[in-house]
């Protein structure tokens, strides 16, 4: 362990943290990136998102870096976190996501009410089982879990401002995110690989998926381009852009509603929040925008650098962990898994009520709990073409996740008192 000097971390420049976490990340997804050896073979078994939060996180806990002294996280959370969601909401196809049908739709809608549902049923199962393990702020740390699987890291990141989470409570809930997805992801692949004698059991039609194939080959091969530096400006200048928009709409909304009466208890649902708005705000900017032409930068990788800004953000918050809290909470992984749990019993009751395909309810599902990172890799399982399925409806799941996770920790605050 390298030991702080006088409490104080051997790094104390920002400049200079920031350039560690760029080559933390630039080193994580050159490894994730290879095709062979042992990097290959980690990352079949590891996904990229954790040592993102990880490696951080032991320069924190050893002291290498303060992420608590270090002002990188306000910066990331105040302005790449909104110009996040608006390139991933801008990156919407309202027309393509209709083309898919209802049953894909209702699929991955249930599996958001899952992840809703699933968080009081969870909390209540461990209010029996294991009450100190939901006792005091745990609740908090439920709602970044709810944003994560309706939505993705974005929308975590906003529900640990919203709800005002611990760092460390944040941590303990973010290993619990990351191992719970990943188990369910293999579990998706592994029925993916035995989908004929699912859809038997659902009686399911899969002749829609053959032509949705076809589409949307065609549509990917009409759309994809090589990014120019225009392309590049735009894209920035529609995520800062509107990012800057929405802090300077949250403002005065937020001293309107501060200034109403006490009666009217407001700050009980964390509308008196400067970062809600702003996130709701950036929110609905890049949905709105998305039945603009200011969608055709999806082509030239809007969400990718969207991407880019999120990981900034993961690495950020990576870096305010403190490791030895994580193992000190094991029954928080009960708690992860009776929340899964409920939620692939309703995927599984509703595909066999409306005889939908594995297809649509993979997918729906990992949309949802893994987001754009993994739902493609679910897709790609079925056939290679569908990866954009799985990026579509996990960009919806990006304007659900704000919503979603804010009234799931709602319902947590309720039962928490």
């Amino acid at each position: 362990m390298v030991p702080r000097i006088d409490g104080v971390a051997l790094i104390t420049s920002d400049a200079v943290a920031l350039g560690l976490l760029a080559a933390t990340l630039g080193f994580v997804f050159w490894g994730a990136a290879r095709t062979h050896g042992i990097w290959k073979r980690v990352y079949t078994v590891v996904p990229a998102i954790l040592p993102c939060y990880l490696l951080p996180a032991i320069y924190n806990s050893v002291g290498l870096i303060d992420g608590n002294a270090s002002g990188l996280y306000p910066m990331a959370r105040d302005y790449l976190l909104p110009a996040a969601l608006v390139l991933f909401c801008v990156a919407m196809d309202v027309k393509s996501i209709a083309r898919l049908g209802p049953k894909a739709l209702i699929m991955f809608l249930t599996g958001t009410v899952g992840v809703m549902v699933g968080a009081p049923v969870a909390f209540g199962a461990m209010s029996v089982l294991y009450p100190d393990a939901v006792a005091g702020d745990t609740w908090r740390g439920m709602t970044t879990i709810a944003g994560s699987w309706i939505g993705g890291g974005a929308n975590q990141a906003a529900m640990k401002e919203v709800y005002e989470v611990d760092s460390t409570l944040f941590g303990q809930f973010a290993a619990v995110d990351v191992l719970v997805a990943n188990v369910w992801m293999a579990v998706l692949l592994f029925m993916a690989s035995r989908a004929q004698a699912f859809d038997r059991w659902t009686g399911a039609d899969t002749s829609a998926i053959d032509d949705l194939k076809r589409r949307i080959a065609t549509y990917e091969a009409e759309h994809a381009r090589v990014a120019s530096t225009t392309d590049l400006m735009l894209i920035f200048a529609v995520g800062v852009g509107a990012t800057g928009l929405s802090h300077f709409l949250a403002e005065p909304l937020v001293e309107w509603v501060r200034g109403l009466p006490a009666g009217w208890r407001l700050q009980d649902y964390s509308l008196d929040s400067r970062f809600f708005w702003i996130v709701v705000f950036a929110t609905t900017i890049g949905v709105v925008l998305s039945f603009t032409p200011a969608r055709r930068l999806e082509g030239a990788g809007a969400s990718r650098v969207g991407t880019v800004m999120l990981y900034v953000l993961i690495a950020a918050i990576g870096m305010q962990m403190d490791l030895v809290e994580l193992a000190s909470r094991p029954e928080l992984l009960l708690l992860g898994f009776i929340w899964i749990i409920v939620h692939a019993v309703l995927m599984l009751g509703m595909a066999k009520i409306i005889k939908a395909p594995l297809f649509f309810m993979a997918v729906g599902s990992q949309a949802n709990i893994g987001g754009a990172a993994s739902a493609p890799v679910v897709a790609t399982a079925f056939h290679a073409a569908l990866a954009p399925v799985g990026v579509l409806l996990a960009v919806l799941g990006y304007v659900l996740g704000t919503y979603g996770a804010y009234l799931t920790g709602q319902v947590l605050r309720v039962l928490a008192t």
